[in-house]
């Protein structure tokens, strides 16, 4: 099982564009094969940081994922809306 954490900070007045595109990314990305969770996190502090925490059976479901026709037509709109770069982390249980 891996876990992944995928953290960004979003530009303020793009905040409700970022959470539509990103409501889409997650509703299909819980239909993929090997998805454990997979969920949109707020912080409670900074409403412009927002956090995907992910939990996958594996690296093979990870890279299919990666692959998916959702993830690449989605992630890089997502990425415009940031502020810099985000902050990827992959965890494993231990």
């Amino acid at each position: 099982m891996i876990k992944i954490v995928a953290k960004s900070v979003i530009k303020t007045e793009q905040v409700e564009k970022y959470l539509t595109l990103a409501k889409e990314l997650v509703d299909k990305s819980r239909k993929e094969e090997g998805c454990i969770s997979y969920g949109l996190f707020q912080d409670i502090n900074d409403s412009s940081i927002l956090t995907f925490i992910e939990e996958w059976q594996d690296e093979k479901a990870i890279n299919l994922h990666n692959n998916s026709e959702h993830f690449t037509r989605i992630v890089p709109l997502l990425g415009e809306l940031r502020v810099g770069n985000g902050e990827v982390n992959l965890y494993k249980e231990i």
